[in-house]
């Protein structure tokens, strides 16, 4: 169902509002270059800045231009239970192929809070629901455990593991069989993430690299060693680039690529800023390197 390249999409910001013509122009670019999946107003997409009418406008704009051609996973998390379900709810409504629910971040909830959490979602809407668990954000870190518990119920398919530990692949894989979806939300550890059993990623490198990001997502999963081969050179080639959009806060340096590939501006809200100059050249290198701007 959810699997390959799935863009964690940026939300693109004129004058402070959001640009629906950038964002329509964004979502066709990866419809033309391979992306799998879409995954607009999550991190990435600033969702903790945008209104609620914004959010769910970018939901909808998001499936209408899309035309069903991919999948459009909605992030609808949230630390108040209610306001995620009534997101999760509008998502579905919409017609969101699934949702992305991040752990509830800042109250720091128990294994029994998160599991509750997720339940009651879960009993409210009938849309498949992907967890993201991102202790680095969230402060939490769900267990393996939780999220066996979770998965016996209807609507929770898979994870999106930001954890950055390799070992929960297999221990996931172990503990809810193959049907539970893994996908990694470092784009730094796709390949060995997919070698070790999991199906995808939502990148944020897909956000300028969409070709390149699904063809190592296809290559990684093929039986000709030439491919695997090819998967390695791709990821060898992105490297550079997936260091340089994180050295300062996510979305800021992405969205600066974006800038540079032509896409929308570098315009990000409060209280983010635009990316120091420093911090600009090594992300212009690191689209050198990658062949994503002329040298």
């Amino acid at each position: 169902m959810f699997k390959g390249s799935n863009v964690a999409l940026i939300t693109p910001f004129t004058n402070n509002k959001v640009d629906e013509e950038k964002y329509i122009k964004l979502i066709n670019f990866h419809l033309e270059n391979g992306t799998n999946g879409l995954v607009p107003v999550g991190t990435t997409g600033e969702s903790p800045t945008l209104s609620h009418n914004e959010h769910q406008m970018l939901i909808e704009l998001c499936i209408k231009e899309s035309k069903g051609k991919i999948p459009v996973i909605a992030g609808t998390g949230s630390n108040s239970t209610e306001e995620a379900i009534s997101l999760t709810k509008h998502a579905e409504k919409a017609g969101a192929d699934g949702a992305l629910v991040v752990t509830p971040y800042y109250n720091k909830p128990t294994q029994e809070g998160l599991y509750q959490h997720y339940k009651a979602i879960n009993d409210s809407c009938g849309i498949p629901i992907i967890i993201y668990n991102i202790p680095s954000r969230s402060v939490i870190d769900m267990t393996v455990d939780t999220m066996a518990k979770l998965f016996e119920l209807k609507n929770i398919v898979g994870v999106k593991d930001a954890t950055g530990d390799l070992d929960r692949v297999d221990e996931q894989k172990l503990k809810m069989g193959e049907e539970f979806i893994q996908l990694t939300g470092e784009d730094g550890n796709a390949l060995e993430f997919n070698k070790l059993g999991g199906v995808g990623c939502i990148s944020v490198t897909a956000n300028v690299a969409p070709k390149l990001c699904s063809e190592l997502q296809k290559f990684s999963k093929s039986l000709s060693d030439n491919e695997i081969k090819e998967a390695e050179r791709i990821e060898s080639t992105l490297q550079t680039l997936h260091k340089s959009l994180f050295i300062e806060s996510n979305p800021c340096p992405v969205k600066y690529a974006a800038k540079l590939v032509g896409l929308c501006e570098d315009n990000v809200r409060l209280p983010l800023v635009k990316i120091t100059e420093n911090t600009k050249k090594e992300v212009e290198k690191a689209l050198k390197v990658a062949k994503l701007i002329d040298e």
